[in-house]
C-alpha cells in the first residue's frame, strides 16, 4: 500500500517525496519534527495513533514553521482522517492530499500530550483499548470490532467512577459512566459521541454519561450513537468548554486518540487554530 500511495503521489507534489517508514513506536513525531525544513505537508499513511504521533511531532516545531498535515486512511478506526473527508479508497485519498483545502483546526492538549480528535475516559475508553488488544489477536478492524468489544464491556465491566471536575472554571463532583473530551465528532470508528463538534471553533465539545445506568439501557444508548442518536438521553449531557480539570479517585481506563494514558488527575485546554490540514469536509469547520 506504501508503494501505491508513493506511485500516486509522485510527480504530482509541488514537493519533493521522500518517503519515511516507522520502526517503533514514537519514531512518527521524530520523523513528523524533522520534515519541516524540506517540506511544505507531511502525510500520513495510517491511522488515527499515527496520526496522533504525527500531530504531537508537527506541534513541537515553532507556530511558523509547521508544515501541513494530510491524511490517507489507512489504520482500523480513522476517525480523524474520516472525520475531516478524507476517502476510504487510496486513489481518492491521494489525489485529495494534492487538491483538495487546506484549512486550520484546533488541537486539544492534556498533560502535556497533544490530541487531534479524542480524549475520553471510563467505558468509551475501555472499550477502545479492548478494541486494540483485540485487533492485535484477531486482525479484524473497523466498526465490527469496537461494536464486539463494547458489547463485551457493558455486560462484563460497566463500572461507574467518581469524577471532581471544574470545566472553565465551575467546580462539580459526580459519578460518570463515560467522559470523552472532543476536537471532532467521532471516535471508534465513526461513532458519533458529539456529533455537533467542529475542528475550528476554539472550543472543547464534552460528552458525560451520568450514573447510575443499567446494561441494557447504556447497551441501547451505545448503539443510538453510532449514528449521533444518543443526546437526547437524561443520561447524557452534552455542553463545551475552553478547558478542563478532571480528577479521580483511582486509576481508571483513559485513552488519547486511542493510546493509553495512566494518571488519576487530568489538565486539559485547546490550541485554537495551532495547525494545517488537507481537509475535503466542510461541514466539520464552523468557518
Amino acid at each position: 500500500m506504501a508503494q501505491q500511495a508513493r506511485r500516486l503521489l509522485d510527480g504530482r507534489a509541488d514537493d519533493a517525496l521522500q518517503v519515511e517508514f516507522t520502526q517503533r513506536p514514537g519514531h512518527a513525531r521524530q520523523l513528523a519534527s524533522s520534515a519541516a525544513a524540506r517540506h511544505s505537508i507531511v502525510v500520513v499513511l495510517g491511522g488515527d495513533g499515527t496520526v496522533h504521533e504525527v500531530v504531537n511531532g508537527l506541534l513541537a516545531l515553532p507556530e511558523g514553521q509547521r508544515p501541513a498535515l494530510g491524511v490517507i486512511p489507512a489504520g482500523s478506526g480513522n476517525d480523524y482522517a474520516f472525520s475531516l473527508g478524507m476517502s476510504p479508497r487510496l486513489e481518492e485519498s491521494a489525489s485529495q492530499v494534492l487538491a483538495a483545502p487546506q484549512r486550520w483546526v484546533d488541537v486539544g492538549l492534556c498533560n502535556g500530550e497533544f490530541f487531534a480528535e479524542t480524549l475520553s475516559f471510563g467505558l468509551d475508553a475501555a472499550i477502545a483499548l479492548d478494541t486494540i488488544e483485540r485487533r492485535k489477536r484477531t486482525g479484524k478492524s473497523g466498526t465490527a470490532l469496537y461494536m464486539q468489544s463494547g458489547i463485551d464491556q457493558l455486560l462484563h465491566h460497566l463500572d461507574f467512577h467518581r469524577m471532581e471536575a471544574t470545566f472553565d472554571g465551575a467546580a462539580r463532583v459526580e459519578d460518570i459512566v463515560l467522559c470523552a473530551v472532543q476536537v471532532g465528532p467521532t471516535y471508534g470508528g465513526g461513532f458519533r459521541i458529539c456529533p455537533d463538534a467542529r475542528f475550528d471553533d476554539g472550543k472543547l465539545d464534552i460528552c458525560i454519561a451520568h450514573a447510575p445506568v443499567g446494561a441494557l439501557k447504556a447497551g441501547y444508548v451505545f448503539l443510538r450513537a453510532k449514528n449521533g442518536h444518543h443526546t437526547h438521553y437524561r443520561e447524557i449531557e452534552l455542553f463545551r468548554a475552553c478547558e478542563a480539570h478532571l480528577v479521580f479517585e483511582c486509576p481508571l481506563p483513559v485513552q488519547i486518540d486511542g493510546e493509553r494514558l495512566t494518571e488519576v488527575e487530568y489538565r486539559i485546554s485547546l490550541i485554537p487554530r495551532a495547525l494545517r490540514v488537507v481537509a475535503p469536509q466542510a461541514s466539520v469547520f464552523s468557518r
